[in-house]
């Protein structure tokens, strides 16, 4: 389920999609789309490298963020193999 959104949702939107466009705009449309998203992914790399950069021309320590990534993936892992050991049992039974 992408956005909440369905399968038949999805379906109805590729519908009106091509019935807008066109079957043959639609290779246009998709290339089109890929390179924005490129662009905006090049753009959020640079913005979080100069933020990066700044932080430790300023002595900021940058590694905070890191170890907190690392104790969020910890407790992930931890709850998630506590509910796999509740649930379990319940999956196999059913």
């Amino acid at each position: 389920m992408l956005l909440f959104i369905s399968g038949a949702e999805i379906f109805i939107i590729l519908v009106i999609v091509v019935m807008l466009f066109g079957a043959d705009k639609l290779p246009e449309l998709a290339r089109g789309l890929g390179k924005g998203m490129q662009q905006l992914k090049s753009a959020t790399n640079e913005v979080k490298k100069e933020i990066t950069e700044s932080a430790k021309k300023q002595g900021i320590d940058t590694s905070l963020t890191s170890d907190i990534e690392k104790d969020i993936k910890n407790i992930k892992t931890k709850v998630k193999d506590n509910i796999d050991d509740m649930t379990g049992p319940i999956k196999r039974n059913l």
